[in-house]
């Protein structure tokens, strides 16, 4: 008789049991947790633990929306055992402060970080800075503990605790940053020079996430073949998304961890390369608007810097398609100087780019910006200097013909930045050496500078690179004079040839405006006046 009715006790419920409480561990706690993460759910205890039984009771129903009935049990033992998995800090709906790591034993100390970890999952609201004071405190006191103690870490971190950290980064650091610059008509006033940025409210909690993050990426204890399955392709992807921000402290952060992410996860290296450029095409192309653009240069040079030779086709078109183009937007000024660096590492890491940098430049180069053209003559210095003669004979022609342009500017800084590149002996050699083709492009522009530019500085630097031509070759600097005088004369006789047609052109005007009758110009209007034939004739051939 006892071993029937032993026999006739279910055995499976303990294994099934079992089964839930470890995925509880997992998916169903990470969502039932996340879905008491608003704002303003902290000050609202029974809305957590209502959404709890909700997930509970949303995972028992099947896909017509109606409960099964046989489920009913189960659905009691998986709604204690997700309420078992919530911290009892939260479970209560008091946010109290949890030991200290050195107050427990270091077998509980495991324990007590997930704990520590679930709780700094509650996300505060910062816009009303007398709300949940203590709270917040609290927060904050228990994340500065997180940190210290990821920094002392002596022993690997398990999946589970990965986990947990990456759900607490990404309850705080991923949400959705203020658009207001972002719409169309505020776009075309926002200037973000001029403009003062927005500052994080709730940075000081954000901060020590970040900290908390940067410790984690670069501690030794992480293992980079276990965290690449919690900081995967979309992780990487809501962290670039957080350049955007206006806080200037954030983006460093992010900068930094970016790095570092890169570094240890080199499964993700190709992936981080062409998700930046995505977010310089949209904002190079679409956009023109993005605050984190000199941020992500800066770790682009630090990952060109690190490229074997010879370079990939890939890392070639993501200068022609990517940086070039970053040229182009009004707001270059802002992050010219991480761009600057870019390009000029291409140049040293392959001299045989020298011709497609300089090139590209000229396709980009402001007309009407002054400020922007000394810019590009800054960075023109800097690739020129890199630059080799094969490479330099080239583009020389097109080159100098802006050159040119640049040296008879009318804004003296433009012009003074030009001929500053006669100073620079790597530049100045590489135009002697040249000089027959150079000096007859750019002779007309120093001669006009030296008669009458109204900038004394400029005349005088002027003066100086006109005497450098002449001590290399006086012969071919004397031919260049009688070719621009020359050329001085035939440009008078045309004008003055332009303004004695328009005279006579005048003349007749006058002559047929009494009797109303209209003048038709020919194509050939001189030979139709010297010759004497009437409009109505021509008209009429």
């Amino acid at each position: 008789m006892i071993k029937q009715i032993l026999g006739k006790l279910p055995r499976k419920p303990s294994k099934s049991s079992n089964t839930d409480s470890n995925n509880d561990g997992g998916v169903n706690a990470f969502s039932s947790l996340n879905s008491s993460h608003g704002p303003n759910s902290t000050s609202k205890s029974s809305s957590i633990s209502s959404k709890s039984t909700n997930s509970g009771l949303g995972a028992s129903r099947m896909n017509n929306g109606t409960i099964a009935p046989q489920n009913k049990s189960n659905q009691g033992k998986k709604s204690a055992s997700v309420a078992g998995q919530v911290d009892p800090v939260l479970a209560s709906g008091v946010y109290e402060p949890l030991p200290n790591f050195r107050d427990v034993p270091s077998s509980e100390k495991q324990n007590l970080f997930v704990r520590k970890l679930n709780m700094c999952c509650v996300v505060f609201d910062f816009s009303d800075p007398s709300k949940n004071v203590k709270e917040k405190d609290i927060k904050r006191q228990t994340l500065h503990e997180l940190v210290d103690y990821i920094s002392s870490a002596t022993s690997k971190f398990n999946e589970v605790t990965m986990q947990e950290i990456t759900k607490m980064v990404a309850a705080n650091l991923f949400r959705t940053l203020p658009s207001v610059n972002h719409d169309n008509k505020i776009l075309e006033m926002f200037d973000p020079e001029e403009d003062e940025p927005t500052m994080e409210p709730a940075w000081p909690h954000l901060q020590m996430v970040y900290e908390f993050l940067l410790r984690f990426v670069a501690s030794t204890e992480t293992d980079a073949k276990l965290a690449k399955r919690y900081i995967d392709h979309s992780f990487v992807l809501k962290l670039l998304d957080l350049f955007d921000s206006e806080d200037q402290r954030e983006r460093e952060y992010l900068k930094t961890i970016l790095h570092r992410i890169y570094g240890k996860f080199m499964v993700h290296r190709p992936f981080i390369r062409k998700s930046i450029n995505n977010i310089f095409y949209r904002f190079i192309f679409e956009t023109e608007r993005h605050n984190g653009v000199a941020e992500l240069l800066e770790i682009l040079g630090s990952i060109i810097n690190g490229f074997a030779l010879p370079l990939k086709e890939e890392h070639k078109l993501f200068l022609v398609r990517a940086l070039i183009p970053l040229h182009k937007p009004k707001c270059v000024a802002m992050y010219h100087q991480q761009l600057s660096y870019c390009i000029t590492q291409f140049v040293e890491k392959d001299v045989k780019l020298a011709d497609t940098v300089i090139r590209g430049l000229l396709k980009y180069w402001p007309i009407t910006n002054s400020s922007k053209e000394v810019m590009f003559l800054g960075e023109l210095e800097e690739v020129l200097e890199a630059t080799q003669a094969a490479e330099f004979q080239r583009c020389m022609i097109p080159l100098f013909r802006q050159i040119g342009h640049c040296l008879n500017s009318s804004h003296f800084q433009v012009a003074e930045r030009a001929l500053f590149l006669w100073n620079n002996d790597h530049i100045r050699n590489l135009i002697t050496q040249n000089s027959k083709v150079i000096l007859p492009i750019i002779f007309p522009a120093l001669e006009r500078n030296t008669r009458g530019h109204w900038n004394q500085a400029v005349q005088s630097l002027t003066l100086n690179v006109r005497k450098i031509f002449s001590d290399a070759d006086q012969e071919l600097f004397d031919e260049c004079l009688v070719k621009f005088q020359e050329d001085e004369v035939k440009e008078r006789e045309i004008q003055e040839k332009r303004e004695s047609i328009w005279k006579r052109l005048e003349d007749v005007a006058a002559s047929k405006a009494i009797s109303n009758e209209a003048v038709l110009v020919s194509r050939f209007a001189s030979v139709a006046i010297t010759t004497g034939t009437s409009p109505r004739a021509t008209a009429g051939s």
